[in-house]
């Protein structure tokens, strides 16, 4: 799981190649700390499927959270070449959604 910042995020999500699903958290988030571990095992077990897996701590990168439209928390994201192609917010963010969103995109 590669940890991102506001210096990173562009060259390894908006101008990278492929699929990367970013868990955008933030600090004293409780469901995003309930997902954590979740999501840092969905990296393993689909480590070689292709998806890039990223993390993004919104909490020290606000202008660029709020250039993405991460208006609350949690959020999770694949992006594909750039682009952000699907999106899960807030109350959708649940383990068992987090992997049919995976699986949708191996």
């Amino acid at each position: 799981m590669l940890e991102l910042d506001k210096n990173t995020f562009e060259a390894e999500v908006l101008q990278a190649e492929g699929k990367i699903l970013v868990d955008f958290y933030g600090d004293g988030c409780v469901p995003c700390a309930a997902l954590m571990p979740h999501v840092h095992q969905y990296a393993e077990d689909f480590h070689d499927s292709g998806i890039k897996f990223c993390a993004m701590n919104t909490t020290k990168a606000r202008r660029l959270a709020i250039a993405q439209q991460i208006l609350g928390l949690p959020v999770m994201a694949i992006y594909q070449n750039g682009e952000k192609i699907d999106v899960l917010v807030k109350e959708e963010c649940t383990p068992e959604t987090i992997l049919e969103m995976i699986k949708r995109h191996i």
